[in-house]
């Protein structure tokens, strides 16, 4: 899931992957990581857009394809969900706060 975060995992691909069946997967990678599969996904795929807003001048449909979800809409309410902005004003503040720290 680190490798290509944009992929429509699910819980039995990712169980696959591991050799396990999915409730041995869910199971342990819960025990392991502290949180289920697919809610480490989420938050790692949110965790790479917001680097991607911050660092690279990608159109937001390139983000949100990058981090998996097919439109920007779909993408625009998890990122607020996650973050409380929405990715244009989060891109904006946080390139903002970058250039008064230089």
């Amino acid at each position: 899931m680190h490798d290509d975060p944009s992929a429509q995992w699910t819980v039995e691909s990712l169980a696959v992957r591991a050799g396990l069946s999915r409730a041995a997967f869910a199971r342990r990678f819960a025990t392991l990581v502290g949180e289920p599969p697919l809610s480490y996904l989420k938050h790692w795929r949110m965790t790479r857009a917001a680097k991607l807003l911050r660092e690279a001048d990608v159109p937001l449909s390139t983000v949100a394809a990058q981090a998996g979800y097919g439109s920007e809409f779909a993408f625009g309410k998890a990122f607020k969900r996650e973050y409380g902005l929405a990715p244009g004003n989060y891109r904006r503040l946080a390139r903002a706060a970058t250039a008064a720290t230089a």
